[in-house]
Parts: C-alpha cells; sequence; structure tokens
C-alpha cells in the first residue's frame, strides 16, 4: 500500500499530508481542481500547490467528473478523499455546489471503486464535527441530551446559549463523543455526514476498508488568507493585516476545538497504516476548547497591529455555540495524541502569515452576501 491518492491533495491539509507521505516512502498522486476561492487566479502563485509541485503526479481535474477519477485512480492502493466545498456560512445558500461536490463527488468515486477494476485496499473519508450540530450537552434535569439548533427568537434578543430540548433551560457542554447523536445544522454538515455514511455503506459492502475522521477546527501554515468563508484563524489574520476591525459574533464566548495541521496529517497517517482503524471513525482535536475572543486578542497581540475587535452581537444561522472533541477513542484504538498547544501552533501560523504577501480582504463581501440571503443577522 505505497501508493496514495489524495483528492484535494494540492489544499492546506492535503499538500502537508502529501510531503509526509513522501518523506515516509510513499508515492502521491494528487487529483484537483485548483479552485479560485482558495488558490487564487494564478495557481503558480498558490503556497500550497507549490509546496507539492513537481514532487507527486499531478492531475488537474475535478471530483465530478468520472474520467478525472479514472484516471487518479491508476496504480492506486489508498485514497485520501480530501476534496470537498467548506464553510457552514456559504454552504447555506451555494447548496447545489455543496451537495453536487461532497455527496455527489463522492458517490462517482464509488460507483468506480464498485464496478471498475482497481486495486484500491482502503478509503479515508475526512469528516467533520459539524455532523454533530450543537453537540453532546448535559441538562440538570434531563442528563446527557443533544439539543437542535438554536431559536433565532433567543438570539435576536441577545441569549446565545443552547437549550435543553426538553425544559428548554440553558445546557453545559461536553466534550462530544463519536457515539452522539448526529444532527447537522448546516447544508456543509449534512454532505460531510453523508459522506461519511455512504463510503461506509459502500466499503462494508465490497470489502474495501473506510477509516472516517471527524475534524475539529483545523488550523495551520498554508491554510488559505484568500477564503473569507471558512478558517477563522486565517480570517482573522487577513482582517489584522489589513488593519480592518475584527468583527465577532454573538458575545465573542463561542468556542471552539483548534487541532494544528500537522496533529491532523499525522492522524491520517495512523488511519492509513494501522489495520485497527479499519471501519471506524474518529474525532480528530486538540481536546481543549478556546472562545473566539481569546482567538481574537491572542492574535492581535502576537502581530502587533492594533485594530479594534467588535463583539457585534450577530449571529448566523447554521452556526454552532460550542465544540470539543471527545478523544478517547481514537487515543486508545490508534495511540493519537495530538503534540501542538494552541499558543504553540498560533504562533507557527503567524510566522508563516509574517512571509507571504498581505491577502484582499473580502470578508465583507462575504457577510453581504448572508444577509443578503437573509442568513446573518
Amino acid at each position: 500500500m505505497r501508493n496514495v491518492l489524495i483528492s484535494g491533495g494540492a489544499g492546506f491539509i492535503g499538500s502537508n499530508l502529501a510531503l509526509k507521505l513522501i518523506d515516509k516512502g510513499y508515492r502521491v498522486t494528487v487529483l484537483d481542481n485548483l479552485s479560485k476561492q482558495i488558490h487564487g487566479d494564478d495557481p503558480n502563485k498558490s503556497y500550497t500547490y507549490n509546496l507539492i509541485k513537481n514532487k507527486v503526479n499531478m492531475i488537474f481535474g475535478d471530483v465530478n467528473s468520472f474520467d478525472d477519477w479514472e484516471k487518479a485512480l491508476k496504480e492506486c492502493d489508498v485514497v485520501v478523499h480530501l476534496a470537498a466545498e467548506t464553510g457552514t456560512g456559504q454552504s447555506m445558500y451555494e447548496i447545489d455546489k455543496y451537495v453536487a461536490t461532497n455527496i455527489g463527488g463522492t458517490a462517482k468515486l464509488l460507483e468506480l471503486l464498485t464496478n471498475k477494476a482497481n486495486k484500491v485496499k482502503k478509503l479515508i473519508i475526512p469528516s467533520s464535527r459539524a455532523v454533530y450540530g450543537e453537540g453532546k450537552f448535559e441538562c440538570k434535569k434531563h442528563g446527557n441530551v443533544f439539543p437542535e439548533s438554536r431559536l433565532e427568537k433567543h438570539m435576536s434578543n441577545g441569549d446565545y446559549e443552547v437549550k435543553c430540548p426538553i425544559c428548554f433551560e440553558n445546557v453545559e457542554m461536553l466534550p462530544t463523543d463519536e457515539n452522539s447523536r448526529l444532527h447537522p445544522t448546516s447544508v456543509y454538515g449534512f454532505s460531510k455526514q453523508a459522506q461519511e455514511q455512504i463510503c461506509m455503506i459502500v466499503g462494508k459492502s465490497i470489502g474495501l476498508p473506510v477509516v472516517a475522521y471527524r475534524f475539529q477546527n483545523v488550523y495551520g501554515p498554508g491554510q488559505s488568507l484568500k477564503n473569507p468563508y471558512t478558517g477563522i484563524i486565517s480570517i482573522f489574520s487577513t482582517r489584522i493585516k489589513n488593519g480592518n476591525a475584527i468583527n465577532i459574533f454573538e458575545d465573542g464566548h463561542e468556542t471552539r476545538d483548534f487541532v494544528y495541521l500537522d496533529d491532523v496529517t499525522d492522524a491520517i497517517i495512523l488511519g492509513i497504516e494501522k489495520d485497527a482503524a479499519n471501519f471506524h471513525t474518529f474525532n480528530v482535536g486538540y481536546g481543549v476548547k478556546t472562545d473566539v475572543l481569546t482567538v481574537a486578542k491572542t492574535l492581535k497581540d502576537k502581530y502587533g497591529i492594533d485594530v479594534k475587535v467588535n463583539v457585534s452581537g450577530n449571529y448566523r444561522l447554521g452556526d454552532i455555540r460550542h465544540n470539543l472533541g471527545d478523544l478517547t477513542f481514537i487515543k486508545e484504538k490508534l495511540g493519537y495524541e495530538p503534540k501542538v498547544s494552541f499558543l504553540d501552533g498560533i504562533a507557527r501560523f503567524i510566522d508563516w502569515v509574517e512571509q507571504q504577501e498581505v491577502e484582499t480582504d473580502n470578508y465583507d463581501k462575504s457577510i453581504q452576501e448572508m444577509k443578503e440571503k437573509g442568513l446573518y443577522k
């Protein structure tokens, strides 16, 4: 199993994974369409594409093309299917694009693996914690609960807390484990749940081991500074470098489990190399919650640029309040141990950003798009 195909391999996670696999003696093929939203108008200026240029078998193609998949799958032993449309907010109004790429593109891959001769022995499907929706919480009256999406009538009055689905009282967040209820609150989350499930169903039916990973909030060098739709640390960084104020949704106390790029790629490699991973789903995170206000203040201080931090009280429909991954299963099953703390990871990320050109800040444009669709309040 030395020939690995990475769809989306010219992107943030894929390029880093490709380099690690090459260092370990793997031969890597990349299938990527070099999306302008991520790589810009000139792919030759893309940081992540240049990391792998001339180091991999590069196939410029699209996951929505059977022909491109067939070219990429030749002599392939393992598929890491990273290619996807990402971004919670954008998914709520570019629905066809997200469903067509994330679900349709995956269906095309599975159809070929089922009906065409191939050498593929394992499929890695990176998913997202977005499949959990709000996640797992504890109610003082009703124990562990899995709340529905927060209601606009509460958030419009400045109440952003998650409620018990039975008594509607505030609940306390718990680390969300892999057996938690799946009920995504965004089209993006739904598409990732569908990816996971269809891969597991088909994999079991044809005897192809599948490993699914539910990533928490991944960040690190190479995360697109051009894309205003996903990656809060990158979005804030581009705002700061342009001297623009940071807009923080809700009250700033919403939390995320930020996991550094190297920890994520290490987890993927464990899934490639360990049979114990087969047909299992794993959370991948750092296991520590950090609120968004802390992220903004940390970045501002580290860059040494005094921009205004505006806690606006605005909110996006489909956003969750908190997330924290329970990492017990992946630690026990695969021996995964995240190594890079938030502060260490932020320092590494900023060192990288300081070496890059300052990108045009398109954040306001993305907010305007959501306002026009009634998704930003």
